[in-house]
């Protein structure tokens, strides 16, 4: 993408009414480049399409005994009724989706727990608002639902976009207090962009801005929206991920190589790429320095991890159950839990 703007170099050293003269050439290579820009931004949101129904099997759930009203927190479902019904008993396990996603696109994996006992929410925010916003209103959700129940056991899980917001959510440095009761708090991201958004680099490329006559930022927040600002490279909430909380018991991170991975084939040749953030995207080491942390490889595209409508998350749920996320599938479960993939994904 910057060499788009390669010719912005020449242009500073001609006389000023060359430079009047090129301004029409100049304004052209910027929306060229904005072009790019836009291509790339929108290819770093891939989501999963997960087709299921609306209403939630009950698996081997008990029956809920607590209801209660959180804002962004609720079923994995797009139903509108956003109430929290579950166990109040048992551990409960906090979804966070992509952009371009909503708590219904993580209606399979909630089955995918529910089948092995375990509850499951979800959390639900504004996808283009700043990424710090989105994970301090999901610090206050978790501090209400912890503080509202006897929860022995929390986790939240991650992916893409959310991974980063469910990480800076459990961090000793974000403004807002932390659940007041004792739980043993868990982690779990995969596929987080924790080093920045490659194909948004040019966005975190400040002296452009100038030079791009404004265009630039304003581009930049028109395909993102507020977030733009926090998604790069050289962003203080990448440069600045913080320190786990201390009430962080363990971090697993999932990250995906995602090279050569292909999302839609047809007649044999790929037509959409699932290589949607590479290792280096992936790799932060203050974010893996932690003790807490474990980090685990997998060779997965990038919605192939989580699933959707053309394939389950075999892979995920391999990782999951051996790092004792997801409870094991009993063998005289296995082939029923077949069936339930093979109608969910």
């Amino acid at each position: 993408m910057l060499s788009a703007f390669d010719p912005i170099n020449c242009l500073f050293d001609t006389p000023l009414t060359d430079r009047e003269m090129a301004l029409p050439v100049f304004i052209a290579l910027q929306r060229a480049a904005i072009t790019l820009l836009l291509t790339g931004l929108l290819a770093g949101c891939a989501t999963p399409e997960v087709m299921v129904p609306d209403d939630l099997q009950p698996g081997r759930l008990q029956p809920p005994d607590t209801h209660l009203n959180i804002a962004g927190l609720g079923p994995c479902t797009d139903s509108l009724d956003r109430t929290l019904r579950f166990d109040a008993s048992q551990p409960l396990h906090v979804l966070v989706h992509g952009c371009f996603g909503s708590s219904g696109q993580f209606r399979a994996l909630a089955q995918v727990l529910a089948f092995h006992g375990q509850q499951a929410a979800c959390f639900t925010y504004d996808d283009r608002a700043k990424l710090n916003d989105s994970a301090t209103e999901l610090r206050q959700a978790l501090k209400q639902l912890v503080d509202g129940s006897r929860l022995p056991q929390l986790t939240v899980i991650g992916h893409s976009q959310g991974a980063l917001i469910a990480r800076k959510s459990l961090t000793a440095s974000l403004a807002g207090p932390l659940p007041e009761r004792a739980v043993d708090l868990r982690l779990v991201t995969v596929s987080g962009p924790f080093a920045g958004i490659e194909s948004a680099r040019t966005c975190g490329k400040v002296w452009l801005y100038p030079v791009s006559l404004g265009l630039l930022p304003l581009s930049c927040y028109a395909v993102t929206g507020p977030k733009w600002t926090d998604i790069t490279y050289s962003s203080r909430f990448i440069r600045e991920p913080g320190q786990l909380a201390p009430q962080v018991g363990n971090y697993l991170k999932i990250d995906t190589d995602e090279r050569g991975s292909c999302r839609r084939e047809e007649a044999g040749r790929c037509v959409e790429s699932d290589d949607i953030f590479s290792l280096d995207e992936q790799r932060h080491p203050v974010v893996e320095a932690d003790a807490r942390t474990k980090r685990v490889l997998v060779p997965a595209g990038h919605v192939e991890i989580v699933g959707d409508k053309r394939v389950a998350p075999t892979k995920l749920i391999e990782v999951l159950q051996a790092e004792g996320v997801l409870r094991l599938t009993s063998p005289t479960q296995a082939s029923a839990f077949e069936r339930l993939l093979a109608r969910l994904y």
